[in-house]
Order: C-alpha cells, then sequence, then structure tokens
C-alpha cells in the first residue's frame, strides 16, 4: 500500500512541480497544436506520394502523438530533479526505487493518452476517417499500451542523461528513430529487411499497426497480439531503463557528478 501510495501520489506532485508553470494555453500550443499539424504534413505528403491512404497515416501519427508528451516527459523529469538538486535525496531515500521512478513514469503515460486520444479525434473529423463504434475501447487499450511503451524508452532517455546529459537532444534522436523506422509514415514492408526487424523492438511499431486494423473494422482478438507486443516492448524498455538509473547513479556517486546539470 505504501508503494502504491508513493507511485500514484509522489508521481503526481513530481508531474505538477514539473509542469506547474503551465496554462491550457501553452499546453495547447506546445502540445497540442504541433500533434496535429504534423500528422496533417504527413497525410498530405502521403497523399503526393501515392504510398497509402490517409487512414494510414491518421493512425501511425496519432498514435506517435504519444511519443512527445511521454518521452521528454519522463526523460525531463529525472532531469529536473538534477536540475534543482533533489535528485540525490531521492535516491538516498529508503522508498523503493521502481515505486518512484514508475511513479514519475505514470502521469506522463495518461498525459501521451490525452494527446494521442486529441490528435486521432481531430484527425478523423479533418479527413473523414470513420472509427467503428466496436473499435473505441480496443484502440483506447492501444493508445494506452503505445504511450506506456514511449514511457519506457522515456525512461530509458532519463537514464542516459546521467551519463550525457543532453536529455533533449537524445529524446530528439529517438523520436526521429520513430518516425522514420516504426512503421509510422513509411510501411515496414518498404524498409529493408534488417530495419523492419529492428521496428519490431521499437515503442509504437505494434500499437500503428493494431490501430490501422481496428480502424479497418478487424475484432479485437485479431489485434490482441499487436497490442500487448507493444506493452511488452515498453515493459522491456522500462526494465532497462530502471537498471540503467542504477548504474550510471553508481557512476555519478563516483564522480560527484549525480547533481551537476
Amino acid at each position: 500500500m505504501r508503494s502504491l501510495r508513493l507511485l500514484t501520489v509522489g508521481g503526481y506532485i513530481s508531474y505538477r512541480a514539473l509542469f506547474g508553470w503551465l496554462n491550457p494555453f501553452m499546453y495547447t500550443l506546445t502540445l497540442l497544436i504541433p500533434s496535429v499539424t504534423q500528422l496533417a504534413f504527413f497525410v498530405y505528403l502521403g497523399r503526393a506520394a501515392g504510398v497509402a491512404g490517409d487512414g494510414y497515416y491518421v493512425a501511425g501519427n496519432a498514435l506517435l502523438a504519444a511519443a512527445t508528451p511521454s518521452l521528454f516527459g519522463m526523460s525531463q523529469a529525472i532531469a529536473g530533479e538534477r536540475y534543482t538538486q533533489t535528485l540525490a535525496l531521492l535516491v538516498v531515500s529508503p522508498a523503493s526505487r521502481v515505486a518512484v521512478f514508475l511513479g514519475r513514469a505514470l502521469p506522463g503515460t495518461v498525459n501521451g493518452f490525452v494527446v494521442s486520444v486529441w490528435t486521432f479525434a481531430v484527425a478523423t473529423l479533418l479527413f473523414g476517417i470513420a472509427v467503428p463504434w466496436s473499435a473505441v475501447a480496443p484502440l483506447a487499450l492501444t493508445i494506452a499500451a503505445t504511450s506506456f511503451s514511449c514511457v519506457g524508452l522515456g525512461l530509458f532517455n532519463a537514464a542516459l542523461g546521467l551519463r550525457w546529459r543532453e536529455t533533449g537532444v537524445l529524446g530528439n534522436l529517438f523520436l526521429y528513430v520513430l518516425l522514420m523506422f516504426a512503421g509510422v509514415n513509411v510501411p515496414l514492408a518498404r524498409l529493408p529487411g534488417w530495419l523492419s526487424t529492428f521496428a519490431q523492438g521499437l515503442p509504437v511499431t505494434h500499437g500503428a499497426n493494431a490501430a490501422r486494423q481496428l480502424v479497418a473494422g478487424a475484432p479485437f482478438g485479431h489485434v490482441a497480439a499487436q497490442i500487448a507486443a507493444e506493452a511488452v516492448v515498453g515493459a522491456c524498455y522500462a526494465v532497462v531503463g530502471l537498471a540503467a538509473l542504477r548504474v550510471f547513479e553508481v557512476e555519478a556517486r563516483r564522480g560527484a557528478t549525480l547533481e551537476v546539470a
């Protein structure tokens, strides 16, 4: 019960501290509008290229919209602790490390879910993509799994930030990799075989594929394996991220660089 309270309440307070300066107007400008403009860009680019229909790009980019708040929010939650010189207090506390850091991941997952749902809803209105009512609940589950997967990658990015500092640069690099190789805008069948295989271990790949099938009318049972694969990918990144945080924390303590932002 104590770990659960730490995970939920601690994560919520940390998120409020990180984004306390934001107001709804700034939230709209930084997260909601860019997600729609990016999607529209790739939809029109896809029309010009004639590679796939609008639904392909709507589903892919709406799922990718979860990456920005999830990936950057998670990494900045750790970087923010370091910048304010509270990271040392956090890591020496007797509280469960897993609960502490996964608590920071929970608000990022919710934020990614909200932005992705917003993007999907606006895109369906703009481009006339019809989502069957039977697909709404499975699609929400797909978006949640994808948001969690992106947060897992964000946790790994945060761990790397303890060693290389620049979480923003690393986060943008990860985002570009997802844009190009996760099957969001380029069909996996058009990628070289090794890149298509590499994409299976990336966040968003399985979620975007499941979302496209659901929009096309596929039943939940047909995409359940894809949704589960997306969640497994996120869990793997989260485990690797937690382990990397521990390794780089020990290294930073030795070099007295834990709070060197």
